[in-house]
């Protein structure tokens, strides 16, 4: 790296758990997004139950154990590795789900309806299915267990900054725009105007990302392409699974 000290540095301040830098980055990504968001049409897809079940069943049942599957089969020698894994498996990346779904186009309503509902749903299952395939099912196929320290406390902290600051904000910029400049103007003008900037928040993420953690992708890269290989095809899959789950609805 040209500036070795530029990591740690970044890295001190924090927005919870999260370095000050990569957190304004995640939280510029979203505002956009939900800026979008045409509230009024919410309530009426917050209660397609089949539309939130299928979703519920896909990240919750079928995203960890896929996950917990290819950690145990692809690094077998790697615990730490594989724990990180699961743990990925387990998380669901609000910024990122938003940021993709508008680059692929989707539904912007529908999007922010499936984040609301996983990002509660994670705060009451993400310890416990934690605790599942971190310590129990490890135990029966003869592994260690690992203790996950994280509260449920911790992940409602979590998404309240992270889902609800930009949430808030989107909501707030619509509501107070549109009444003052109105719909038209808020459509066509400001909205066209505002959605670039989420790429902005993207490589500015990606590029903070890589200046905290740069050094040890230097010193490992063989660990980092085992790594992305089960992450790959998790994310395929999980890519699939979604367009299947949009083609039903």
């Amino acid at each position: 790296m040209l500036r070795p000290c530029l990591g740690p540095a970044l890295d001190k301040v924090k927005l919870d758990t999260v370095s000050l830098p990569i957190a304004i980055g995640l939280l510029w990504m979203m505002y956009p997004v939900l800026a979008r968001v045409k509230y009024a049409k919410v309530p009426q897809l917050a209660t397609n139950w089949k539309m939130s079940g299928t979703s519920l069943f896909l990240n919750w049942v079928i995203g960890p154990a896929l996950m917990f599957g290819l950690a145990w089969w692809m690094l077998p020698d790697h615990p730490e590795y594989r724990t990180g894994l699961i743990m990925v498996g387990l998380a669901r990346c609000i910024a990122m789900v938003l940021i993709w779904n508008m680059l692929a186009c989707g539904d912007s309503e529908y999007a922010a309806v499936l984040v609301a509902i996983n990002s509660v749903f994670q705060i009451v299952m993400y310890t416990v299915l934690g605790y599942f395939y971190l310590t129990i099912v490890p135990q029966w196929l003869g592994g260690a267990a690992v203790a996950l320290n994280i509260s449920m406390g911790a992940i409602a902290k979590s998404v309240a900054i992270f889902l609800g600051i930009p949430l808030a904000a989107g909501f707030l910029t619509r509501l107070v725009l549109t009444r003052t400049r109105g719909e038209e103007w808020y459509e066509t003008k400001f909205v066209p105007r505002l959605a670039p900037t989420a790429v902005i928040g993207l490589l500015f993420t990606i590029v903070m990302m890589f200046s905290l953690k740069g050094e040890v992708i230097l010193q490992r890269p063989l660990d980092v392409l085992r790594i992305a290989q089960p992450l790959l095809i998790y994310f395929s899959s999980s890519c699939s699974a979604s367009r299947s789950h949009s083609r039903i609805f």
